[in-house]
């Protein structure tokens, strides 16, 4: 797939577009956010790029299609931390993103969100997907599993359009070769996706999901996180910078420091002068390069947090997508 034009949802800081980037290289044709902060970083850090803004009431026709779409979705209807109302939520806007893939037709589709969506919602995102042409793989990833000194779990999906021949992209491609103008974004054929693995088509309801999440939502990385394996711990206390004590970062400074080794940059102060959560710490644990949301003009620390608490690890998002790729390869 040469060059992939890449439209994303929910764009944020842009960390999975990141990670879609480097596992397929392309370059972003369109954003999509309605966050003031979220618009900030993406006019700072996208030039250019333009922000459709609500995805709810976007003219999907009138849109560039894409070869890949990428999301990660609002996690409150879905999230521990919340009332988890799942699709009666009303920020609940799956519905709005599958009929985006609908109109648009890319190859791909990649989505992030908490790992409770597993058990809440995804059995919906599965049919929705499976009506519209698409097959998917989706598994679980914990951001310490790359090295982060935090857990982090998410769950991520690839989804894989059915039917090459009837690819958004393709379409207008062919148009623009015929002398015409867009092509036609009726609906669809229906297709039966695979949905994970080799278990076939998965019945409706909630508890489909349930039944199976081990079998299809295994780990991406080692079973146990590295900061809490034993056999690691003598090793990692190598990287404890001398002269500096371990009461610095306490019984994180292995973890810290692996992280450090990991991105290649010190770690900066966890707190601000004011004894504050430092937005420039956040950014670092999320693995983002120093100054990608905190040097952002304009954007003041609650909406930097705000940015950085609803983001993706993008080297954790990395590991997902290459090994869900390679499954769909396989399969």
């Amino acid at each position: 797939m040469p060059d992939p034009r890449i439209g994303s949802l929910c764009t944020g800081y842009g960390g999975l577009d990141a990670a879609v980037q480097n596992v397929f290289g392309g370059t972003t044709a369109w954003t999509s956010d309605i966050d003031p902060g979220a618009a900030r970083i993406i006019t700072h850090r996208m030039p250019g790029v333009p922000n459709l803004g609500d995805l709810t009431t976007t003219d999907w026709a009138a849109v560039e299609p894409v070869d890949i779409v990428t999301g990660g979705y609002p996690c409150q209807p879905f999230s521990t931390a919340g009332k988890r109302k799942g699709t009666a939520d009303a920020r609940h806007i799956w519905p709005h993103i599958a009929n985006a893939l609908r109109v648009l037709r890319p190859r791909y589709a990649i989505f992030e969100n908490v790992a409770g969506h597993l058990r809440l919602g995804f059995d919906t995102v599965l049919r929705d997907l499976a009506a519209i042409g698409f097959d998917a793989e989706w598994c679980l990833v914990r951001a310490s599993e790359v090295g982060a000194p935090h857990a982090r779990q998410r769950l991520f999906l690839l989804a894989v359009a059915a039917d090459t021949e009837d690819l958004g992209h393709e379409r207008r491609r062919d148009a623009r070769r015929r002398g015409h103008g867009p092509a036609d974004h009726g609906h669809a054929p229906a297709h039966t996706a695979r949905l994970g693995s080799e278990h076939g088509e998965l019945p409706g309801g909630r508890d489909a999901v349930q039944q199976r999440v081990r079998a299809d939502a295994p780990r991406c990385g080692a079973d146990t996180p590295a900061d809490t394996d034993p056999s690691r711990r003598g090793a990692e206390q190598l990287y404890v910078r001398p002269g500096e004590p371990d009461a610095d970062w306490g019984r994180f400074a292995p973890a810290v420091a692996r992280w450090e080794s990991v991105l290649g940059r010190r770690a900066p102060r966890a707190t601000d002068d004011r004894r504050r959560l430092s937005p420039a710490f956040v950014e670092w644990l999320m693995g983002l390069d120093a100054g990608h949301v905190t040097d952002v003009p304009g954007l003041t620390r609650t909406q930097q947090l705000k940015a950085l608490g609803n983001g993706v690890v993008p080297r954790q998002a990395e590991a997902a997508i290459r090994l869900l790729h390679q499954r769909a390869a396989a399969a």
